[in-house]
């Protein structure tokens, strides 16, 4: 289903900036990525994402469900077992996420230039 986004509404901008704050987040797009294919368990995702603390993995994924982007699901093992998985609302994400990551590895070459450049003159 194609959803058409709302008439512009420069009271939704505040939202709107919450919104792209938590999706733009360096971890969230990490969580994003590592679950774009399957889900996963707390400590593989944790090994997936790499540098993130627990805290911090804890943290991102209670928001990304709080907001219905991930789906948390408890398996009913001895210990219990915990999977973590994109909702349709985070899979629609993964593909913008994934294009971000794609131009910002075509493009970082050029941006360490220009900050180099940058740098050299102040």
């Amino acid at each position: 289903m194609k959803m058409t986004p709302p008439p512009h509404d420069p009271a939704d901008c505040r939202a709107v900036s919450e919104v792209l704050s938590r999706v733009g987040d360096k971890w969230t797009m990490q969580v994003v990525v590592a679950l774009r294919d399957r889900p996963r368990r707390f400590n593989d995702l944790k090994r997936q994402v790499g540098d993130i603390s627990q805290q911090m993995l804890t943290r991102t994924l209670k928001a990304l469900e709080r907001d219905g982007m991930v789906e948390r699901t408890v398996c009913a093992t001895t210990p219990p077992q915990v999977e973590y998985a994109l909702s349709d609302l985070g899979r629609s994400l993964a593909e913008p996420v994934r294009q971000m990551a794609q131009w910002a590895r075509m493009h970082l070459p050029i941006i360490h230039g220009n900050r180099q450049r940058y740098d050299a003159k102040h």
